[in-house]
């Protein structure tokens, strides 16, 4: 693939498979590269994906989405102002950037009400704000919502993370079937085992088959990854002889990412 084309990587699966792992161990090898310049979206409503990246955020799209939305409830939003670009103009203030990617950490909107005009406005600006990257490395929420509410349409490589259980592999086979459903073309879609055995490989490549999904790899469960996790060490911060650095490293070669 060349750096012509604007990419968007996402990282899906059920909770607690590792998502927030991968998709930080992706991030930190493609960002060292310099070969991309790299915007991150945190699309898990637990926003851990900054303090695995060690980076500081106070504000995420999802207040940007309440804060909106209470003025339109009260009626103190302008009719002269334009919703949309006074939706971008807070994203881009709130946009994270670092010497290595930007990060842009969606979260949790606060109360109740419909924010269907804010959601499909901000699916509009993320749209565009990707646009001006050669990467975009999407951290998705788990299960099968995002792919429900269309908000992966325009992802070229899906990466299916699963850990060593049953309903991880079904979660990944109910995504698969979801995306050919609702007519998601991803180019690519990849298992990636998480914390597995290595032993377990040839069992993994089978379940990929099974699936319908390219076998991408398998991350060995790696002390130094859960001591960092444990300890709140962000993961920039692993060896680069650790083994699951060097598991995804070969995986991204492969995929001639690297």
């Amino acid at each position: 693939m060349g750096l012509a084309e604007k990419l968007v990587l996402a990282v899906s699966g059920k909770g607690g498979v590792g998502k927030t792992t991968v998709t930080a161990l992706i991030t930190r090898l493609l960002s060292e590269s310099g070969k991309y310049d790299i915007l991150v979206i945190d699309a898990n409503p637990d926003s851990n994906l900054p303090d695995v990246l060690g980076v500081t955020v106070t504000k995420t799209v999802g207040d940007v989405a309440t804060g909106l939305r209470k003025s339109l409830d009260k009626g103190d939003f302008s009719p002269q102002v334009s919703k949309r670009e006074f939706l971008e103009s807070r994203v881009f203030e709130i946009l994270k950037e670092t010497p290595n990617f930007d990060l842009l950490v969606m979260g949790r909107t606060e109360g109740e009400g419909c924010y269907c005009l804010v959601n499909n406005l901000l699916t509009h600006i993320i749209d565009t704000l990707s646009k001006n990257y050669d990467l975009t490395i999407m951290d998705m929420e788990a299960g099968l919502e995002h792919l429900s509410r269309r908000t992966s349409r325009d992802v070229n490589i899906m990466l299916l993370v699963t850990d060593p259980s049953f309903m991880g592999i079904q979660t990944a086979k109910r995504i698969t079937e979801l995306a050919r459903e609702v007519h998601i073309d991803f180019k690519k879609l990849y298992l990636i085992g998480n914390r597995y055995p290595k032993e377990s490989e040839t069992m993994l490549k089978k379940k990929a088959e099974e699936i319908g999904v390219e076998y991408g790899c398998l991350i060995p469960t790696d002390e130094n990854v859960l001591k960092h996790n444990l300890e709140g060490i962000p993961l920039t911060k692993l060896p680069q002889d650790t083994p699951a650095i060097q598991t995804v490293r070969n995986f991204l070669t492969k995929i001639e990412l690297l």
